[in-house]
């Protein structure tokens, strides 16, 4: 079980809760009708997230197998079958159309835009796969507007208008894990003396400055978000304050990356870091502070 667990990469699934962005920032996340829709596209997003893997682990074989730990992946390993990968690839497919079929009837909606938001998503994530990944900066921002999607899906199968700060925050937060990603690859790559061609555009300083900017916008988009008149009226002028934490939490990332100098991926070290765990259940308190008690 745990190999097919693997296969899926079930422990990225965490990056689809941006599907509750709109319902969580609009304040609507006690309607259980928006609640149910926003994990309908978490499952949706996930199974489709999980074919892009499978097809990414599939044409990465042989490469994986010279990789320090990608060689301990299902496919590489031997673990898993070619044969097994595609038809596990082809049933999750069949599942994630009938998921969406029964969506459009349950919900009694027309979710073509939910559906386009996942081809696109789909589309975009192939074209990853077999060549972008392997063009610096493309492949960072082919990362980032990911995101933005999983974010765009959540408010059209809700129904929820997304803030235009909310979708540029989501965009500069992904490129932070991004790029805190290649970073970890380059420093692995000084090491084992191992590269991949999307390696060839970064070098650690590139990716340090790269970093920096990239988190200096993200809290400077929060900031806006926090102080733009619709957020301000739907909730309290005392969001501002969750600033803090944001910050607090960028902060200690970078501690990790630069002075400790974690080479591993930004979700991993989301997972591991106790300081980043307590700030960001925080975060998530005092906003449900300002939908709960808004006077």
């Amino acid at each position: 079980m745990k190999k097919y667990v693997k296969l899926l990469r079930m422990e990225q699934w965490v990056k689809n809760l941006f599907v509750f962005v709109p319902l969580f920032f609009s304040g609507n996340i006690t309607n259980i009708d928006l609640l149910a829709k926003s994990i309908v596209a978490f499952v949706i997003f996930s199974l489709t997230a999980s074919v892009v893997y499978i097809l990414n682990d599939y044409n990465d074989i042989e490469a994986d197998r010279k990789h320090p730990e990608k060689r301990r992946r299902p496919l590489a390993s031997g673990a898993i079958s070619k044969k097994q990968a595609v038809a596990i690839l082809i049933g999750l497919l069949v599942l994630n159309s009938m998921a969406i079929f029964i969506a459009q009837m349950y919900f009694h909606q027309n979710l073509w835009k939910f559906t386009v938001i996942i081809g696109f998503y789909f589309v975009m994530n192939i074209a990853y796969t077999f060549r972008l990944k392997h063009v610096a900066i493309v492949d960072i921002s082919i990362i980032a507007v990911g995101f933005v999607l999983r974010v765009l899906s959540g408010g059209y199968i809700t129904g929820i208008k997304t803030s235009q700060w909310a979708i540029l925050l989501t965009f500069v937060l992904a490129l932070v894990l991004a790029i805190g990603k290649r970073r970890g690859e380059l420093i692995n790559a000084q090491v084992s003396g191992k590269t991949r061609r999307a390696l060839d555009g970064y070098n650690v300083q590139f990716a340090d400055i790269t970093l920096s900017i990239s988190i200096t916008l993200a809290i400077v988009c929060y900031l806006m978000f926090t102080l733009s008149p619709e957020v301000q009226m739907r909730f309290h002028e005392r969001v501002f304050y969750t600033v803090i934490f944001v910050v607090f939490a960028f902060l200690r990332y970078l501690q990790q990356t630069l002075v400790y100098n974690r080479t591993e991926s930004p979700t991993k070290i989301v997972y591991r870091d106790r300081y980043i765990q307590v700030t960001l259940l925080l975060w998530v308190a005092a906003f449900l502070i300002q939908i709960y008690f808004k006077k």
